[in-house]
């Protein structure tokens, strides 16, 4: 069950003296929506999420879902008209003004396309893959599958992961390896630091292994098929179950693919820097560096909604109906059909930028 939790304080200060104020907008319907996180207790977490603002009840926490339409754990809004209402209610209630052009497919089954998660990896994760949306479809009762990406907040030195497996494993080896209780042999490590971004796509097996706490953002698919746990005991003194028929149905056995994500430059201006780090069909996620005193100014014009997190420094997002301050590490939502904004910055800031779609970021 979800763990009760507070959040960050975040207040829209509305009616500011801003250039983007002039224009009137309809705030209950649209304005930028910040969430109250929903807490998730897993034997490999931790208690760093309390260094970033959130009031952690007793024991180990594992993940924070910032921005969740997911109905294990759904996230309601913290501030405005709309406080205290549901993701899913949000994508009920306003649509594809909320959801965009580009996510109609999401809007036909009333349902938010993505969830942001935070992870505090302190022990290792399982060995684990998950399907792709086609094999999800068919045999997980419709549900989508699930890609994500990883952006390190932090990582120790040594920090590593586990991204793909060897070159040359094929289903009837690692098959082998698993009932041998060999796994690890099969599997491929990967260093990562600070900054870090990581692609895991759909039937990749993967895992975290410690000393590192991440944002994830991922479809909304909450299945996952273990096929190792490091022979340790669940909370309840039991081995976790694992799943490895249905991951040896969806493990890509292909040739290994580049984990870290290469930022490629989208745009450069006075004070501020764009990168794209992922481009995926199921979403798009860019990094924005701001210098002091930078602006950078969007347009949700109704194609796509855009979740802006800040992952370094202070930034406030601007729009016709006031003014949402963003600290280190807050999310917020933007609908698709919010009108002009513009993200802003007194001091150097970092943020994180996803659309929902390929051709929805530009």
């Amino acid at each position: 069950m979800p763990l009760s939790c507070y959040t960050i304080s975040v207040e829209i200060s509305v009616g500011k003296t801003h250039p983007l104020c002039a224009r009137s907008t309809d705030r209950r319907r649209l304005y930028p929506f910040t969430f109250e996180p929903e807490l998730r207790s897993y034997i490999w977490g931790g208690r760093s999420l309390e260094a970033l603002g959130r009031r952690l009840p007793a024991g180990v926490i594992a993940e924070s879902w910032e921005i969740s339409g997911h109905p294990a754990a759904p996230t309601r809004v913290t501030s405005g008209p709309l406080a205290g209402h549901t993701l899913a209610s949000l994508v009920a209630e306003l649509g594809e003004g909320l959801l965009g052009r580009c996510n109609r497919a999401a809007l036909a089954r009333q349902r938010f396309p993505l969830l942001v998660k935070l992870l505090d990896a302190a022990q290792k994760l399982s060995i684990q893959v998950h399907p792709p949306d086609a094999y999800a479809a068919e045999y997980e009762g419709g549900e989508w599958g699930k890609t994500e990406l990883w952006y390190f907040l932090q990582a120790e030195p040594a920090a590593q992961i586990i991204h793909g497996l060897r070159a040359g494993v094929t289903p009837a080896g690692f098959r082998q390896a698993v009932e041998a209780g060999a796994v690890e042999r099969c599997l491929r490590h990967v260093p990562v630091h600070a900054g870090d971004a990581v692609l895991v796509g759909a039937g990749t097996v993967h895992a975290l292994l410690g000393g590192t706490l991440v944002v994830e953002i991922q479809q909304t698919c909450d299945l996952t098929y273990r096929v190792y746990d490091w022979s340790r005991p669940g909370a309840d003194g039991r081995p976790r179950p694992l799943q490895i028929d249905k991951a040896l149905d969806v493990i890509d056995f292909g040739r290994p693919k580049p984990a870290l994500c290469r930022p490629t430059l989208a745009a450069v201006a006075s004070g501020y820097r764009r990168e794209r780090l992922c481009a995926h069909t199921a979403f798009c996620v860019e990094r924005l560096s701001l210098g002091a005193g930078a602006r950078y100014g969007g347009n949700c014009a109704g194609e796509s909604f855009e979740i802006w997190g800040c992952v370094g420094g202070v930034a406030q997002i601007a729009w016709a109906g006031g003014v949402l301050p963003l600290p280190a590490v807050q999310f917020a939502l933007l609908p698709a059909t919010l009108g002009e904004f513009a993200v802003e910055a007194a001091g150097p800031a970092v943020l994180l930028r996803t659309t929902s779609g390929r051709n929805c970021l530009r």
